[in-house]
């Protein structure tokens, strides 16, 4: 049976700079395509899968960069770049909205290679990966596109990473929490929006009343990708 390919914007290798995760060495693999609409999305250029947008895989992997261009690549030949370009053993797939796609075949063929892999979801989408896939949902809520975040993401999630602008923000996280029937320990991290002082200053508040965890965009501080 031939390998699925999805659509990749970018691979690149760096330190993860958010959540549970942050400080590891990673592999970011950026997925094309998304209809979420949040208004402060840094990556943009990756909600629409435009066909003259399509270039060769080779000059996707190891190329970074604020560009539409996409390539269709396979968990194969994902796996092939990885091991020979990169020294990360975490994989972590995002977007765009990675969850618009089946990523079990993915997910499978990296951990089965040794690599740990992370997906990072608006929880808007069904959660199709592999059972040892570290599932990291940040929920978006009244987005410009219209979607819900549904109770299989929420239940499949590891970790809860919601970022923060202001009280309205945390209200909505905790309408989803208390919505939510398993998965009731779930870890939460609450993330200030673009380093704002007023949202972080919310935020760690916020975290000592209900022992969660705070995630600052490490990578923004010390400005890496």
């Amino acid at each position: 049976m031939a390998s699925f390919a999805l659509p990749v914007n970018e691979v690149f290798e760096t330190i993860q700079g958010e959540g549970f995760h942050t400080g590891v060495p990673a592999i970011f693999v950026r997925l094309q395509g998304c209809d979420v609409g949040c208004s402060w999305c840094d990556t943009k250029h990756t909600w629409q899968v435009l066909d003259s947008d399509k270039v060769e895989p080779e000059l996707i992997i190891g190329a970074s960069g604020d560009t539409a261009r996409w390539a269709h690549l396979t968990a194969v030949q994902l796996l092939e770049q990885f091991q020979t370009l990169y020294k990360a053993k975490h994989v972590v797939i995002t977007g765009g909205e990675p969850c618009m796609y089946d990523l079990t075949e993915l997910s499978n063929t990296l951990i089965e290679a040794g690599y740990s892999v992370q997906i990072e979801t608006s929880g808007t989408y069904p959660v199709k990966v592999a059972n040892k896939a570290w599932v990291t949902v940040s929920p978006k809520v009244e987005m410009k596109g219209g979607k819900v975040v549904i109770e299989q993401a929420l239940h499949r999630a590891n970790e809860i990473k919601h970022p923060v602008a202001r009280e309205r923000d945390l209200t909505n996280l905790k309408n989803l929490l208390a919505g939510m029937t398993k998965n009731l320990d779930v870890l939460v991290c609450l993330q200030p929006i673009s380093q704002q002082q007023r949202a972080t200053d919310l935020c760690i508040e916020t975290c000592i009343e209900n022992n969660w965890r705070l995630s600052l965009q490490t990578h923004k501080f010390i400005g890496i990708e």
